[in-house]
């Protein structure tokens, strides 16, 4: 459970998260916005408009991002980290096929860790 391959996984997925989390909050965009055509553009610039669901969003990843990279309730972390991973690949995959690729590596960080914690996991399916 802590083999210094998911420690370094560990790492890298918190401090992933703890960008993501900081950006949403500063309001950053490390992309710039006129690659987002269609449906993708009007969704961020809903979510933007509303002003508090990006901020949460952010509060959530350096929240996770710093429990991953301290090592503190990992398991739990991993637990609120998979809906978000799921919600990002889904978004990726039907609305914006470039950012693909970080998504499929966020969404096989988050189960490979989770697959390393399984025996924590293992009695919520008895």
């Amino acid at each position: 459970m802590n083999s210094t391959f998911t420690k370094i996984l560990r790492i890298i997925l918190g401090l992933g998260l703890l960008f993501l989390g900081i950006s949403h909050l500063i309001g950053y965009r490390f992309l710039p916005m006129y690659i987002y055509a269609g449906d993708t553009a009007v969704i961020y610039e809903k979510l933007s408009e509303l002003g508090y669901i990006l901020k949460i969003v952010g509060i959530l990843e350096i929240f996770i991002g710093l429990m991953l990279i301290l090592g503190k309730w990992v398991p739990f972390a991993l637990l609120l980290l998979a809906p978000i991973s799921v919600n990002i690949l889904l978004y990726h995959l039907f609305l914006d096929a470039p950012g693909l690729i970080i998504a499929l590596i966020l969404i096989a960080l988050t189960f490979v860790l989770i697959y390393k914690h399984w025996k924590v996991y293992r009695p919520l399916f008895h």
